[in-house]
């Protein structure tokens, strides 16, 4: 079967670190990290596995950020190679095994991929396991499959960018049938913005920053709203269809990215600025709780520069290197800086669920749309297109591209 794999290539990573930017057609070429080639099927790895047939496979950040050596290294030794890439999956299923009991040939279903404790038949499981943030999983290099934080990151699962892969019965949620699969190949991204909006808690009375509009920004003011809350949202958004998206699904106020947002953003948080001899403007007040989008190391100072003192910035896009952050900010201001990678158990209105039973949910219920956020829509064999396309979000006019294997 057709998949794209990535490889472990010191001499391509570096080539791509260093001309990729200049030379974008390398992440693609030849000399990539990422190779379309014939591969053969995962196995089933064990009784209670599945394997799934994709129907729509998405295109991530951190998917991006690997094929162009643009991430940080930290998940280089959590992670078996080759591995297909795509872990945003609303798939068929085809097979199970012998001892699966919660699913059946035809179902249509999401995977929740993180290969947690209970994926990898781990008993007893790892403290953060048994408290039910399986994300955060200690036991990701060990079990009955290879290395890998995710299904799409690890070699013996495949990915969504190929034609089969596998699954634990315990990754996967059934789609209602009410649930198209626009909306539900985004549950996963969803499932992480619901959890950074669950882990900040803004009040009613309180201010929000959304910094950057991409898929993430834009799933993180969906979030907010879709839980019931009533902040005051305001989003930087840098593309006009960015700004119309995040309108929609419920931001207040938008403010460009730029010469002039430092003014804007003081203006409507209440904020001062203070300019010094060298370095970006002190700023003093802000905004309650600050979503850091994008993972850039701009994108990170500005967010600690704009939250209140004692205030919350919470980083959602996946990080870079932060080689320019002034920390001075978080001692100064006394700022709570929290991660939210992924998903596990949520509190919300005194029921336990799973983050992604409440996205399920809560698309199911209508109380949120996300099927506009899929922009584009390519068959795998044109994974240069899309790529192409997810990376040049301002002249596509992209947001989600997805990998379409229903030939729609």
């Amino acid at each position: 079967m057709l998949a794209v794999q990535c490889v472990k290539s010191v001499p391509a990573w570096l080539l791509l670190k260093a001309l990729g930017r200049r030379f974008p057609g390398l992440y693609t070429g030849r000399l990539s990290l990422a190779r379309l080639r014939e591969v053969e099927p995962p196995p089933l790895p064990g009784p209670r596995w599945v394997r799934l047939a994709p129907r729509l496979s998405g295109v991530c950040g951190s998917d991006l950020a690997t094929l162009t050596a643009a991430g940080s290294p930290f998940f280089a030794p959590l992670t078996s190679f080759p591995f297909t890439y795509g872990h945003e999956v609303i798939g068929t299923v085809t097979e199970v095994g012998s001892a699966v009991g919660a699913v059946r040939p035809g179902d249509r279903v999401v995977i929740e991929p993180a290969l947690h404790c209970g994926v990898r038949g781990i008993e007893p499981p790892c403290p953060a396991c048994r408290c039910g943030h399986y994300a955060n999983c200690q036991n990701v290099t060990l079990g009955d499959i290879g290395a890998g934080v995710q299904t799409g990151y690890c070699r013996d699962t495949g990915g969504g960018w190929s034609a089969e892969l596998v699954a634990h019965e315990v990754q996967l949620h059934k789609v209602p049938d009410e649930v198209s699969d626009e909306n539900a190949v985004l549950a996963e991204p969803f499932s992480c913005a619901l959890h950074g909006a669950l882990s900040a808690r803004p009040t009613d009375d309180g201010s929000v920053l959304i910094v950057g509009c991409g898929t993430m920004g834009l799933l993180a003011i969906a979030a907010l709203r879709a839980v019931g809350s009533r902040c005051r949202v305001v989003a930087v958004a840098k593309h006009p269809h960015q700004q119309d998206l995040a309108k929609r699904l419920g931001a207040d106020e938008l403010v460009p990215p730029g010469r002039g947002t430092y003014e804007a953003l003081c203006r409507l948080s209440g904020a001062t600025q203070h300019v010094p001899e060298i370095g970006k403007p002190t700023v003093l007040g802000g905004f309650d709780v600050v979503f850091d989008c994008v993972g850039s190391a701009g994108t990170l100072d500005d967010a600690l520069r704009f939250t209140r003192p004692r205030g919350t910035t919470v980083l959602v896009g996946m990080p870079a290197i932060p080689k320019t952050v002034d920390w001075t900010t978080i001692w100064f201001k006394e700022l709570c800086v929290r991660g939210a990678y992924a998903y596990g158990v949520e509190e919300v209105n005194g029921e336990r669920l799973r983050t992604f039973e409440l996205a399920l949910r809560l698309i199911g219920q209508r109380r949120v749309s996300l099927g506009p956020l899929v922009t584009h829509k390519f068959p795998l064999a044109d994974y240069h297109k899309a790529v192409r396309t997810a990376l040049q979000t301002g002249p596509h006019r992209s947001v989600k591209t997805v990998f379409d294997f229903t030939g729609g």
